[in-house]
């Protein structure tokens, strides 16, 4: 277990959680159902082996399944499926930013752990995760900006190496940057869920209507997909006179 990865021990727990039902709410709003969400950890844990080639020279090239093909697939799914463009626009901008500062980073800082105060992996996945949400500010959003950002550092880094012909070999999404991308799409999710979780309940709950803070609730049509796009929803104030009236019009015909 100690020799075990990082990435692999984030996606055993997030396994558990799924498996108990732990995890619903979550996966609720990234579209996915338990066995789809099972069946995606498996995939990414079995591709986590398979590097595939794309390049042989100058410079020796591969991309790996489980930590670039398959999590890259899942954000393009997530942002098809995004309901407004707004929501497509801040995920993106979320990776590029994710990207820069990744890249920056791993320019800037020391290149060796043992010089840093904490894993780099961490460190990494951690800062990745946290602007993913400030920029994305939803789960989806947050969730594909930390895992594209991730993959779109790579490619950068690839990009800069082939620039100043540095011979070797490197791996899109694959040793260090698969834990490093777990991490982050993890973070991500975990801190919006938390941010809109305490943000609901400061708000007495989830508000439904044009008035309720943006991103508070942002899957809020779904759970009312009858509802017309020009009719507005009662108030709780309007709910609660319905309410009243509908009782003692009930009593009235009783008595």
């Amino acid at each position: 277990m100690t020799n075990m990865p990082l990435g692999m021990i984030l996606l055993l727990v997030v396994s558990v959680l799924v498996y108990f039902g732990l995890a619903q709410r979550i996966l609720d709003r990234m579209r996915m159902t338990d066995k789809q969400a099972l069946l995606f950890i498996g995939g990414i844990v079995v591709g986590s082996f398979i590097d595939i080639p794309i390049m042989r020279s100058p410079m020796q090239i591969t991309i790996n399944v489980g930590g670039a093909i398959l999590p890259v697939a899942l954000c393009t799914y997530l942002i098809v499926k995004a309901d407004e463009t707004a929501e497509r626009v801040r995920a993106i901008v979320a990776s590029a930013l994710v990207a820069v500062a990744v890249s920056l980073g791993s320019r800037y800082l020391p290149y060796e752990p043992e010089n840093m105060f904490m894993d780099p992996k961490l460190i990494y996945g951690v800062t990745a995760g946290l602007i993913a949400y400030i920029a994305g500010r939803s789960r989806r959003s947050a969730f594909i900006g930390g895992i594209l950002g991730i993959v779109l550092s790579d490619i950068i880094h690839i990009i800069t190496l082939y620039g100043v012909g540095v011979p070797g070999t490197t791996s899109i999404g694959g040793a260090g940057a698969f834990d490093v991308t777990i991490i982050a799409g993890i973070v991500a999710v975990m801190i919006a869920e938390l941010v809109g979780e305490t943000r609901e309940k400061l708000q007495g709950g989830p508000v439904l209507g044009p008035n309720r803070p943006e991103g508070l609730y942002e899957f809020s049509k779904e759970l009312h997909p009858n509802e017309k796009q020009g009719d507005k929803p009662q108030t709780n104030q309007q709910n609660e006179t319905s309410n009243k009236s509908s009782n003692s019009g009930g009593e009235h015909n009783e008595n």
